[in-house]
């Protein structure tokens, strides 16, 4: 039993917390439980009070056998008729048993002879399992049983039986009678809200939000609480969204305190960028631009978010950013997802900064030996004033001589780790380097909030001059004869056509295979156009060669897997099929589509897809069709994918959140932007507090 110590004169916040004690103080977790309940992520008796069901079972009501059907979960009770052993083709221990309304077999395929002998003749049991029809009877295989007094029978669970994450090792009845024990000692949990935000949304204290979420009574609604819309839920929802909204307003706070690079310069590199260029910038694009150069001219790290539809013009504006830092003195580095970016980026750099002397290195996972030592050296000793490179920018031997600006593209495919990991590169005499993170995804201000709440918003909303919409058509593959003729006719007229192959599934040989299978049967249907062929197996050097080609209009019809969804700039592309579009995202369908429709030509997109279509293809095939708006495709994206995918949470940390489901509990969001500003104004001692709770020591998102 845990000693309750005396908190009369200790204020709330200082008060002893149940973080403060190991989960070893409850009975029956030695060390061997407590290492096993480590994988769960609980260390103290507050964990086990915060890890939450995930479903329920209703075990308060005894169902007569007779009233059982195939696929009931129900709780029984009757008396063994009969028990024996039956030798087929597997070992297995069969129980029948009775209680006046019908009669049920319990199957067990492992057993022991005790087993056997406690399930004897004439034995009262109760069972809780899974109906199943059986060969002569209905059954239950493995079920949860205890055998029990004749003068028991007829009492039942006081509460709905909660199902909690699980690993090896743990069962759920260890995790019950551990989160009986935590439970009697809640009222030391402290309630870190304060009563007026508490007033203000008419929620449940913390125990008692605690207590009906393991423990609700028997009248409580299963359904609502599997769906997490009890109140009870919803003020612990809140609780937690909150806590990671603090943290990532915190890690601003934290860093808009600490010494960045000033970058306060004329901007004549820009002023020489700007024109020579071909084109006239959108006046969203000179916005951002302003607001970016703002920034980076101050003593504190700049935390900006770009996001734009794709086609926008965001690389532009970065590589504005990019010399306004080269010209104060400092390197920038640009991250990219995947190395076929990362290789435009490069040529599209060199392009623009070649005429300023601007030296542009690109720095690859691929690159080894004495070419990466050589690019390495360039990098250390700041002759490489603009590096581009994925994820090898930030491995270990990597050393920059001035890191002043950082810009992300696609944020959402790395990560807050990453993107932390890559600014501590830039750390130097206690400054960090800018930070201009780059999504075409665009993020909905409801995830934006808890997601990206370290990051100021910039926001491109507008598309140059003369970009037309793409018109969208979804067709089913078996008018592909069709489709083949539209490709034949677009490239007689002078146009160029993108032949995409979805991922067939989670295998890159596999895709490539499939492109190359397409490419074949094209170009015996259709022999008088120049075929061409791109996939992720190639070479850097083979694609590079391909896509100048077909950039150069030496190549009619391109048939790619999706390498091509990000980075490829082809004016006079008109057409772009998809096949087996219902296998992809909305976010990626929406990337591959805007490779075309850069020129002045009328474009078009064919989505193709194979019957039949679950409801969420219908919904998304619907929605490209519908729509070319980025924003709207990204919140409807978000409605049937959810944050986790959408926000790549994998690498954000994000994904594991105990309760909160970001797209299910957007509605309150509000009151958490309310709850944090009263918080870090009247009560930031709870701030702290409020975070170790939910996402341990210190952030998730790196130390600052």
């Amino acid at each position: 039993m845990l000693k309750t110590p005396d908190t009369k004169h200790v204020a709330p916040w200082q008060q002893p917390t149940l973080v403060d004690m190991s989960v070893t103080a409850l009975k029956g977790v030695g060390p061997k439980v407590a290492e096993r309940l480590t994988r769960l992520g609980i260390y103290s008796v507050q964990d086990v009070l915060f890890h939450f069901p995930f479903r329920y079972q209703d075990r308060t009501r005894i169902i007569p056998i007779g009233r059982l059907h195939h696929g009931n979960q129900a709780v029984i009770e009757g008396v063994v008729q009969l028990t024996e052993v039956k030798f087929g083709k597997r070992r297995t221990l069969l129980s029948r048993i009775s209680d006046g309304t019908g009669s049920l077999t319990l199957r067990f395929f492992h057993f022991n002879a005790l087993q056997k002998e406690s399930l004897a003749r004439g034995i009262h049991v109760r069972c809780f399992g899974e109906v199943r029809r059986g060969t002569a009877t209905l059954e239950m295989i493995h079920p949860e049983y205890q055998v029990i007094d004749e003068s028991e029978t007829g009492n039942t669970e006081q509460c709905l039986t909660p199902i909690y994450p699980s690993t090896e090792g743990v069962h759920q009845l260890s995790l019950r009678a551990i989160t009986d024990q935590a439970l009697i000692h809640e009222q030391l949990l402290v309630d870190l809200l304060p009563e007026e935000v508490i007033a203000q949304t008419r929620m449940h204290s913390l125990a008692d939000a605690i207590s009906y979420v393991h423990r609700p009574p028997p009248d409580a609604k299963v359904e609502q609480l599997e769906a997490g819309i009890h109140p009870a839920q919803q003020r612990l929802a809140l609780e937690e969204l909150l806590a990671h909204h603090l943290s990532l307003r915190q890690l601003r706070e934290n860093i808009q305190h600490q010494p960045g690079y000033v970058c306060d310069v004329p901007g004549k590199l820009m002023a020489q960028l700007l024109n020579s260029l071909p084109f006239e910038l959108t006046s969203a694009q000179h916005r951002v631009i302003a607001e970016i150069v703002q920034d980076i001219k101050q003593n504190r790290p700049m935390q900006r978010l770009m996001q734009g539809d794709v086609g926008c013009g965001k690389t532009i504006v970065a590589a504005c950013a990019v010399v306004h830092a080269v010209e104060a003195g400092y390197q920038a580095a640009v991250m990219a997802p995947t190395e076929l970016l990362a290789e435009q980026h490069v040529k599209n750099f060199q392009a623009w900064l070649a005429p300023s002397g601007i030296n542009v290195a690109w720095l690859s996972g691929k690159h080894k030996g004495r070419i990466r030592a050589a690019i390495l050296d360039e990098i250390a000793s700041g002759k490489a004033q603009v590096v581009i490179g994925t994820h090898a920018l930030f491995q270990q031997d990597v050393h920059f001589a001035g890191l002043g600006l950082v810009v992300i593209d696609e944020q959402h495919r790395f990560g807050v780790h990453q993107r932390l990991a890559l600014r501590e590169k830039g750390s130097n005499d206690g400054r960090y380097p800018h930070q201009l993170i780059m999504t075409a995804t665009p993020i909905p201000r409801t995830l934006a909030m808890v997601a990206y709440a370290d990051l100021v918003s910039s926001c491109i909303d507008e598309l140059p001059p003369g970009r037309k919409p793409v018109s969208t058509v979804v067709i089913p593959d078996s008018r592909r004869n069709e489709v083949v003729q539209r490709v034949h006719t677009a490239c007689k007229q002078g146009h160029q056509v993108y032949w995409v192959c979805a991922l067939i599934e989670e295998s890159e040989v596999l895709q490539c295979q499939t492109a190359e299978d397409t490419a074949a049967r094209l170009t015996e249907a259709l022999p008088e156009l120049r075929v061409g062929l791109v996939h992720g197996r190639m070479k850097p050097t083979e694609k590079e060669k391909v896509m100048q080609t077909f950039k150069a209009g030496d190549i009619d019809l391109l048939v790619a897997t999706t390498v091509i969804e990000v980075g490829v700039d082809v004016p006079n592309a008109s057409l772009m099929i998809i096949e087996n579009a219902e296998r992809m995202g909305l976010a990626q369908l929406h990337q591959l589509r805007g490779r075309v429709g850069r020129g002045s030509a009328s474009s078009s997109c064919v989505l193709m897809y194979k019957s039949p279509l679950s409801q969420n293809a219908k919904t998304r095939l619907a929605t490209m069709r519908e729509t070319n708006d980025g924003f709207e495709i990204a919140r409807q994206d978000l409605e049937i994918r959810g944050p986790g995918e959408v926000l790549g949470t994998r690498q954000t940390g994000l994904i594991q959140m105990r309760i909160a489901d970001l797209q299910r509990d957007r509605g309150l969001l509000p009151d958490v932007e309310r709850a944090a500003t009263v918080i870090l104004s009247d009560y930031p001692h709870t701030v702290q507090p409020l975070i170790k709770r939910w996402l341990g020591d210190g952030t998730r998102y790196g130390d600052v």
